[in-house]
């Protein structure tokens, strides 16, 4: 951790984080769990351990990742990654989500000034996990499953507040937003309010992604393509 944050101080002071401010002088700050060791062989007192059918036993480490990125830069800027303890717990969501308290905790204690967009896949998007970052003054957006989020769903269903807003890019491409502000996350937590987007992108050829999320930003018809972008 030492080195990654004198590695980083040098970055500001030789100006290298400039070309990464993205709204409002914040920085997009992506976070996700992944594995770095795997072994059937090789194991020590702190690996995870995978039991299969036949009784042979996987040894593994899994890290929570960050990185700085910008949706026009090929470069990222890796932040000290937190390491998933064994103790973390015994599933994907309670492992990362001790580890990213601990990873947030760090962060604000060492940069607490920076302006920060936390980027985060559908994990993140749990009461607990966005208290946290509200109290630490961290923006966010994070990925929304509507099967993780069917209360949140159907309110954007059933509201005359829901809005949608497209357009067709210069090449053909077709962006289509759909969005309600200051909405309940879910029903035991109705005081938790998020603005929610969902975005599909029709290629000429047909081929439609689609995506949605939660954030903190008040969403209008001038930001929601830069928000999808950071996203």
């Amino acid at each position: 951790r030492p080195l990654y944050k004198a590695l980083f101080h040098e970055l500001q002071r030789g100006k290298g984080l400039e070309a990464f401010a993205y709204i409002d002088g914040h920085y997009l700050l992506s976070l996700d769990g992944t594995g770095y060791f795997s072994s059937k062989r090789i194991h020590c007192s702190q690996c995870g351990e995978k039991h299969h059918k036949d009784g042979t036993i996987t040894y593994y480490h899994q890290m929570l990742g960050a990185a700085i990125v910008h949706p026009d830069l090929k470069e990222v800027i890796p932040l000290a990654p937190e390491p998933i303890l064994k103790q973390d717990g015994a599933t994907k969501n309670d492992c990362e989500r001790n580890a990213a308290k601990r990873f947030l905790d760090d962060l604000r204690r060492e940069h607490p000034h920076l302006k920060f967009i936390v980027i985060e896949d559908a994990l993140a998007s749990n009461a607990p996990h966005i208290r946290q970052l509200k109290d630490l003054d961290l923006r966010f957006i994070l990925g929304a499953k509507q099967s993780d989020h069917k209360f949140l769903f159907k309110q954007v269903n059933e509201s005359p507040k829901t809005a949608i807003y497209e357009f067709t890019d210069e090449k053909g491409v077709r962006h289509r937003f759909r969005y309600l502000n200051d909405a309940p996350l879910n029903a035991a937590n109705t005081d938790l309010r998020i603005n929610f987007l969902e975005y599909w992108e029709t290629k000429p050829n047909g081929k439609v992604q689609h995506f949605s999320w939660v954030t903190d930003f008040r969403l209008h018809q001038d930001n929601l393509f830069e928000i999808m972008r950071g996203a």
